[in-house]
């Protein structure tokens, strides 16, 4: 198992955005996440941990008054991880969750659809 992230143009969409609930949480019965059914779960929680560390690092550059330019730099270096993992995720989630769904076909496609739809304009707004 890597711990790299896999390219977003191989790969799911976040499920939930902070503050909302999924209506997806664990998915349909015998359903695996793509994310899973890749064994890529360590590498998304070490990239997350990563980020989380970031992120303490920037309470630490605000609380010791460091630099605006150097807490700026380092915001954007959090949010370019935090959105290198969602892409990641979203790849994974169309080439598996979604396309599984299209190929079963049904309201579930439709739904699926919809649901990545979405996550990409969450995404595209970030």
């Amino acid at each position: 198992m890597s711990d790299t992230i896999p390219n977003p143009s191989a790969t799911s969409a976040p499920e939930g955005v902070a503050g909302e609930q999924s209506n997806q949480q664990d998915g349909p019965q015998g359903h695996e996440h793509g994310y899973l059914h890749h064994g890529n779960k360590d590498a998304y929680l070490k990239r997350l941990r990563r980020v989380e560390g970031q992120i303490r690092g920037l309470q630490r550059m605000v609380d010791s008054e460091a630099y605006c330019i150097d807490i700026l730099t380092q915001v954007s270096a959090a949010t370019k991880a935090l959105q290198s993992v969602a892409l990641g995720l979203l790849d994974e989630h169309l080439n598996h969750c979604v396309a599984e769904a299209v190929r079963d076909g049904g309201p579930q496609a439709d739904a699926k659809l919809a649901e990545a739809s979405e996550a990409i304009a969450r995404l595209v707004r970030s």
